[in-house]
């Protein structure tokens, strides 16, 4: 939890700082908005999980280990209708950002709509399916969407450099 508090801090000034390649300000308007919904999800999902993993360990820790695995299990099948929620709203701004980006709505070429973090996703999702079950998987696998959200935001600063650096 230590590092999602600033994480997502992070994350949203990066979000919406993107919003400057948008060329229309209703459109700019739209994209802020959604991100701005989209982002409590992503640290209510982090906590969702440090809840489940700090249950798990208090129980192992204090004598009921026979019981940590069954209680964490029915904490997460009870409450995980909220990792689905949430990923409607977290996805909500990526959707339109590649509907803008297509439409060309945005400083950039149509061709970068297919550099969007949900493409990136889907392409390390199938690298994780073809990962040996080890602990660099689970890991890997833990930490996908911040991995493809550092790659998309390295994406979009280079490409974004290079469409300033044309533009004067």
């Amino acid at each position: 939890m230590l590092l999602s508090f600033p994480g997502i801090v992070l994350y949203g000034t990066a979000l919406f700082a993107i919003s400057d390649f948008i060329k229309e300000s209703k459109n700019k308007k739209t994209y802020r908005i959604l991100t701005s919904f989209g982002l409590t999800p992503w640290l209510s999902l982090h906590l969702f999980y440090i809840m489940i993993l700090f249950l798990f360990s208090w129980l192992n820790g204090n004598g009921y280990a026979d019981i940590a695995m069954t209680a964490c299990e029915a904490l997460f099948k009870h409450l995980s209708w909220i990792v689905t929620l949430s990923e409607v709203f977290m996805l909500a701004p990526f959707i339109y950002w590649f509907y803008l980006q297509i439409r060309k709505k945005t400083v950039f070429p149509r061709a970068a709509a297919f550099t969007n973090i949900l493409i990136i996703y889907a392409v390390m999702y199938i690298i994780k399916t073809v990962l040996p079950e080890s602990p660099f998987r689970l890991g890997f696998t833990n930490g996908l969407m911040s991995e493809n959200m550092i790659i998309w935001f390295v994406i979009v600063f280079v490409w974004g450099q290079i469409c300033s650096k044309k533009n004067k």
